[in-house]
C-alpha cells in the first residue's frame, strides 16, 4: 500500500510537471511576435503542431489517470501509455542532441523548456521504471503507437506545404531537402521503434500479473474470469 501512495505522488508530481510547462509555455508564445502566425490564438493553437508538446500531453493524461487511480489495463491505455512513454523520450533525445542550441531563451520561456523538454521526460521515464505499470505492453500495443509518430509526421509535411510553416528545422525540406527530411524521419523512427520495442520487452520480462499494481482501477473482466476459474457461473 505504501509502494501504491509513491507511485501515485509521482505521477501526480509528472503531470503537474506537464501542467506547470504548458501554463508557462502558453503565454510565453501568445506574446511572441514576428513569425508566421500574427495573433496570439494562432501561436497558441500551432503549439499542437510541436512534437514536444503532444508528447507532454500523452504523458500528462496517463500519469494523471494512473495519479488518480482510475486507469485500467485496456488496450487504449496501454498505448497511451507506450506512446506518451517512447513520444517524451524521443523529445528528449532530440532536443539535447539536435535543437537545445539553436534558440537563446529567457524568463518563462526557460522554465517552460525546462519542465517541458528536461524534467518531464526524466520523471515519465524514471517512473515507469521504478512503478509500471507492469504487464500492460505487447506487440500489437506497440503497432498502435506508431501511429502517433506517422499521423504527426503527415500532418506537419502536408500543412508545412500548405503555409510555409515546419515546427522543426530537420522536418523542413527548405533547409534539409526532402531527401535530408526522409533520411532524418528514418533514422528517429528507427529510434522511436528501437525504443518502443525495449520498453515491450522490459515489460513482458519484468511483468507481475500476478501481482497487479494496486494502483489501477479494477478490470471488470479480471472478475468474470476469476469467477470462471473458479466454477461459479
Amino acid at each position: 500500500m505504501q509502494a501504491s501512495k509513491i507511485a501515485r505522488a509521482w505521477f501526480g508530481a509528472t503531470a503537474l510537471v506537464v501542467i506547470a510547462g504548458l501554463a508557462a509555455q502558453i503565454p510565453v508564445s501568445a506574446g511572441t511576435t514576428g513569425g508566421t502566425f500574427h495573433t496570439p490564438a494562432g501561436r497558441v493553437a500551432n503549439l499542437l503542431a510541436f512534437f514536444t508538446i503532444d508528447s507532454n500531453i500523452l504523458v500528462g493524461v496517463g500519469s494523471l489517470l494512473l495519479a488518480l487511480g482510475v486507469a485500467g489495463r485496456s488496450t487504449l491505455f496501454g498505448v497511451l501509455r507506450l506512446t506518451g512513454l517512447v513520444g517524451i523520450t524521443v523529445t528528449g533525445v532530440v532536443f539535447q542532441v539536435a535543437l537545445a542550441d539553436l534558440y537563446e531563451l529567457h524568463g518563462w520561456a526557460v522554465f517552460a523548456d525546462t519542465m517541458l523538454h528536461k524534467v518531464s521526460p526524466l520523471m515519465c521515464v524514471a517512473g515507469w521504471l521504478l512503478f509500471g505499470p507492469r504487464g500492460q505492453l505487447s506487440w500489437r500495443i506497440l503497432s498502435w503507437s506508431l501511429l502517433y509518430p506517422l499521423i504527426w509526421l503527415a500532418v506537419t509535411l502536408a500543412r508545412g506545404a500548405l503555409i510555409g510553416f515546419y515546427p522543426y528545422p530537420f522536418v523542413d525540406p527548405g533547409i534539409n531537402s526532402y531527401g535530408g527530411v526522409a533520411f532524418n524521419c528514418v533514422l528517429i523512427g528507427v529510434l522511436f521503434i528501437g525504443l518502443a520495442a525495449a520498453a515491450v520487452g522490459f515489460d513482458r520480462t519484468f511483468s507481475r500479473r500476478d501481482e497487479p499494481d494496486d494502483y489501477l482501477a479494477p478490470d471488470p473482466t479480471e472478475g468474470v474470469e476469476r469467477i470462471r476459474d473458479a466454477g461459479t457461473y
